[in-house]
């Protein structure tokens, strides 16, 4: 009689329960997965941290070599001063001429970004097949990618005297005007993109709505689709003046370095930047009353970059639309 085949099998839970091998398998597994995970994280606050400490450590010699600098220098001369000359004798320490270039090129520049960006991105979210919004939205984001350096030569070679000295029979070659409109070229497309996504964010239920009731695409982009993305909107322009603020290779090759306290954009100027640059390159002795109005500047420049983040932070709460 023949023996039955399943006899020779080891015998089988019939409970259920996993064997007790898969069951170790499967502890040894699921701590590795922890021990993996508690490296990631420890990994990504390690990096956090970081980013902090360096941040604070910026900040930090900043404020360390400024008040070194507002122990020979009084800070009410230095704010509301209208001269500035700190290499000359005697030496004038008077932040406003190049206060007031950097918020001239800023202000050039978002005169020139913002309607352009916007239209852009209400073009390309509204109105532009899908096939033309593939191409042009990469194709305006290549403006990012060029190098400050040639939009600074741009503006001298090509802005100043095609443009700006056709139109302005007086302006200067280096003048405050031209370094605006490339500074304006160049944050374009941060304010294109980013507020072309904020409108995409909003839910397409309102503009199908509004399509609906019978608005047109103009009255839906403006009333409905802008009003609602305003926040992310706000946040774009914001961050773009930040970016004009803090530009440098452009002013410095486009605006000149003659800090005059002028609303004139049609002559020389000096902004934060540009005398950063000019400090930077090493002639002024390092430890002197010159080389620390370098670390001067630069906090005044920190202190105006921060309260426009705050404000663009600010403006993103106060308009913040949420939907479900």
């Amino acid at each position: 009689m023949a023996r039955d085949a399943t006899s020779s099998l080891p015998p089988q839970d019939v409970s259920g329960a996993a064997p007790s091998w898969a069951a170790g398998r499967s502890l040894r597994g699921a701590s590795e997965n922890r021990l993996g995970e508690r490296v990631i994280r420890g990994l990504l606050m390690f990096c956090g941290l970081l980013s902090v400490a360096t941040t604070f450590a910026i900040v930090a010699v900043l404020i360390g070599e400024t008040a070194r600098f507002f122990a020979e220098v009084s800070p009410i001369d230095f704010f509301t001063g209208t001269e500035w000359a700190p290499t000359f004798t005697p030496a004038k320490f008077g932040v406003l001429p190049l206060l007031v270039g950097t918020l001239q090129i800023a202000l050039i520049a978002i005169c020139i970004s913002i309607p352009i960006g916007l239209a852009s991105a209400i073009y390309l979210s509204m109105y532009a097949p899908e096939r033309v919004r593939s191409i042009l939205k990469p194709a305006l984001e290549v403006l990012a990618g060029i190098p400050t350096v040639v939009y600074g030569y741009f503006a001298l070679t090509f802005i100043t005297p095609n443009i700006v000295q056709r139109i302005f029979e007086d302006a200067r070659v280096f003048n405050a005007l031209s370094a605006g409109i490339a500074v304006g070229i160049m944050t374009i497309p941060m304010v294109s993109s980013l507020s072309e996504d904020a409108i995409q964010a909003v839910p397409r239920s309102l503009r199908d709505g509004a399509l609906a009731l019978g608005a047109t695409k103009f009255e839906v982009s403006t009333k409905v689709m802008v009003p609602a993305a305003l926040s992310g909107i706000m946040a774009s322009i914001i961050l773009a003046f930040s970016r004009a603020i803090g530009e440098t290779m452009i002013v410095a090759l486009a605006a000149g370095a003659t800090p005059k306290f002028t609303f004139n954009p049609l002559e020389s100027i000096q902004t934060m930047t540009g005398f950063i640059v000019q400090i930077s390159l090493g002639d002024t002795p390092r430890g002197t009353l010159e080389y620390k109005t370098l670390f001067a500047v630069g906090f005044t420049l920190f202190l105006l970059t921060l309260m426009m983040n705050t404000l663009s932070l600010w403006l993103t709460s106060k308009f913040r639309e949420e939907y479900e």
